[in-house]
């Protein structure tokens, strides 16, 4: 015997299930109900990338506690935000413009332009005899030059083994053989230098300068006595340890307006 769909039993048991379906529907619409609010008190409560961001900046006595207060200038502040078409752009703002003093820029040369040529040594002064008043050899002797006035060229010392200039005119003489003054002129300094030993310097007035090294002890002049053309000054010595790796000689020195100048162009000799 076929069982009734339409019997009582049959609607009972079906009214049940959609009472059951119609509850479950209820709590799942609650739910996500009760989920929505949810996640809308968290983005109220946490702002999303759509609302303005500001990061405040640590203040300067904070950051640098113990440190030297400092004057720091304004600098550019951004902020990050977003558009309704949620296109990020930034705020700027700009550094007040800084005013350069004309005095203070360096003009700079342009890659390329004329560069003037170094100015090359001046070579040493030649003078001649008639510009020294009636000019005198310093010994009866001056044909013998152990070693020449060098100008800027370097030579190597015979004593100290060193190369430098050699700043004046080394004439060999006898130890105790007289020395003159070359011109006329005023003593103005007698020193016994620990390199140059005994020395006179003579200023003859007329841009000239004279200075006599290595004499002995026994001078003729003293400073400040006025001499003639070929007077005598003293003799020669040996009292100059720069130059005791050489034989006897006389070193003379000539300036010419405060210039080195080779001193054997100023006197006559042969």
């Amino acid at each position: 015997m076929k069982k009734n769909p339409f019997s009582e039993n049959n609607i009972k048991k079906s009214s049940k299930g959609f009472y059951a379906a119609l509850g479950i529907s209820a709590v799942m619409i609650g739910s996500a109900c009760y989920f929505a609010y949810d996640q809308g008190q968290k983005l109220k409560d946490n702002p999303s990338s759509d609302q303005i961001i500001s990061v405040p900046e640590t203040p300067v006595d904070q950051k640098y506690a113990g440190v030297p207060k400092v004057t720091v200038p304004p600098v550019t502040t951004v902020q990050w935000y977003t558009t309704a078409s949620t296109t990020t752009r930034a705020a700027v703002t700009t550094m007040p413009k800084i005013t350069v003093p004309a005095a203070e820029i360096i003009p700079v040369q342009p890659k390329g332009a004329d560069i003037p040529p170094a100015v090359p040594d001046k070579p040493p002064v030649q003078v001649s005899a008639d510009k020294l008043e009636n000019a005198k050899a310093p010994l009866e002797d001056v044909s013998n030059i152990l070693e020449p006035f060098s100008g800027t060229e370097l030579v190597k010392s015979k004593t100290t083994g060193s190369w430098q200039t050699h700043n004046g005119t080394d004439i060999a003489a006898e130890v105790g053989a007289e020395v003159y003054s070359i011109s006329s002129g005023e003593v103005i300094d007698i020193a016994n230098d620990p390199l140059w030993g005994v020395t006179v310097t003579v200023d003859h007035h007329n841009g000239f300068v004279s200075k006599y090294c290595s004499l002995g002890a026994d001078l003729s002049v003293q400073e400040g006595d006025v001499l003639a053309s070929g007077q005598l000054i003293g003799a020669v010595g040996q009292t100059a340890d720069i130059e005791s790796g050489v034989d006897p000689h006389l070193h003379i020195e000539l300036r010419h307006n405060g210039a080195l100048i080779d001193p054997m162009s100023a006197f006559p000799h042969q």
